[in-house]
């Protein structure tokens, strides 16, 4: 990375907004199928200089999920799309390597490499949710194995992506040769998992290899994303917590030796910013009071992994074992209840609110404080925003906060390259083949 260490900001696009009630506001439009909603948001987050707009992903739908996930775009053609309207921001989508095939999920972001001239980014999960499986042939696998098919998917992907030196297409006119066979590189893999032969249909991409991102905070996860990442997404819930994932991770990457500065670890940040520090509280109390408990209570069961309908919901979680769902979140929503001693009504409404992740209420000083705080404090390199309705709750952000970052310091005013990888301070990575 650049040795001069500034804050990273990617822009987590949800298009009703990351409050489960935030489509509600007043100001709110909605709707993660509204592509002019998520065409002016990625222009905005472009125009405040953001390393990246990031689209999560799931691969199933209900009436009781989040109104983010009941209806929307496939992630990567919505990337395509999104790389004709912007020119610098990066683009990262998540792709499952549980219900996926490496060749497809190689040959697809490097599309969306060559087409957004080096933007693109692939947030790589294992698809924790077992309901997944009923819409494809196939069984659920436990999480361990999970992430060992993850392990050898992301190195299929990676091989997949050196299958042509950089110059390999000459296109001489005069000798008739337009790829140079000598530069082609078949990949031959056989694995327990996978079987892919090569080599990918298409030139090697702008950024070498498009941006890894990886999100899983359980050891496994951790360790996938030690050895293969340029950006970690976590959930953390103080800078404490924070402080020890973010030494817990950089002591992995080295065992894997690689530098800790080559990944960045951007938690999820939402802030809820007003002129005055009650204003903003008003503001999520707003929000807060248009959640049922019936909207919470599926988004809590969800991430915990236990029904709780026989539970008193103004009683205290009960001891219940972790889930093999989402382990890592599981673990932080639970000691979360212990430490601040949260009714199940509580808990439900705080993960109606942030799903887990950091909550930040306060004038636009305070917020910038807060991000200034855990940044020096190494608990993150940079945050993965989440603004809790669009477009209004991004435009605070983008208009208040940013400038106060910019001024200390701590956020670029204008970009100094072109490619995602480029604003990460990542080099382009040479040829794992050769």
């Amino acid at each position: 990375m650049s040795v001069e260490r500034r804050i990273h900001l990617g822009l987590f696009l949800q298009g009703a907004g990351h409050h489960v009630s935030g489509w509600r506001h007043p100001h709110a439009e909605a709707g993660s199928e509204n592509f002019d909603l998520l065409r002016r948001v990625s222009q905005i987050a472009e125009k405040a200089k953001f390393d990246m707009v990031f689209l999560a992903d799931g691969l199933t739908s209900g009436v009781d999920a989040h109104p983010s996930t009941i209806a929307r775009f496939e992630p990567l053609t919505l990337l395509s799309a999104l790389a004709l309207v912007t020119d610098k921001i990066g683009l990262a989508a998540t792709s499952s390597t549980t219900y996926g095939e490496p060749y497809h999920t190689a040959r697809a972001f490097s599309s969306i490499d060559h087409l957004s001239q080096g933007r693109a980014g692939w947030n790589i999960v294992t698809t924790s949710y077992a309901r997944t499986a009923n819409n494809f042939s196939k069984a659920h696998p436990e999480h361990d194995e999970r992430y060992a098919v993850a392990e050898e998917f992301v190195d299929v992907v990676r091989g997949l992506w050196d299958s042509w030196d950089d110059d390999a297409f000459v296109k001489d006119k005069e000798s008739g040769v337009y790829a140079d066979p000598s530069k082609v590189h078949v990949l031959e893999h056989k694995g327990k998992y996978f079987s892919v032969k090569g080599p990918l249909n298409i030139p090697r991409s702008p950024q070498g290899h498009p941006i890894l991102i990886q999100a899983g905070s359980s050891g496994p996860g951790q360790d996938l994303a030690a050895r293969t990442a340029d950006v970690v997404f976590t959930a953390q819930q103080n800078l404490e917590e924070a402080q020890a994932f973010y030494k817990s991770l950089k002591k992995r990457v080295a065992r894997f030796g690689r530098q800790a500065d080559d990944v960045a670890v951007m938690p999820g940040f939402l802030p809820v910013i007003g002129r005055t520090a009650k204003e903003a509280k008003d503001k999520l109390a707003e929000l807060d009071q248009w959640t049922d408990l019936k909207n919470a209570m599926p988004l809590l069961e969800e991430r915990i992994g236990h029904s709780l309908a026989d539970c008193d919901a103004d009683g205290p979680l009960p001891d219940l074992p972790i889930s093999d769902q989402l382990r890592s979140r599981a673990e932080l929503l639970t000691t979360l209840a212990r430490r601040e001693n949260l009714t199940i009504r509580q808990l439900a409404l705080r993960v109606a609110a942030g799903r887990g992740h950091h909550i930040v209420l306060g004038t636009p000083v305070e917020i910038a404080d807060r991000m200034q705080q855990w940044f020096e404090g190494r608990a993150a390199d940079g945050f993965n925003v989440m603004p809790p309705f669009f477009p209004e709750g991004l435009e605070d952000f983008t208009q208040l906060v940013v400038p106060i970052l910019q001024e200390r310091g701590l956020f670029r005013t204008e970009y100094s390259g072109s490619t995602l990888r480029d604003h990460l301070g990542l080099v382009r990575p040479a040829l794992l083949s050769v």
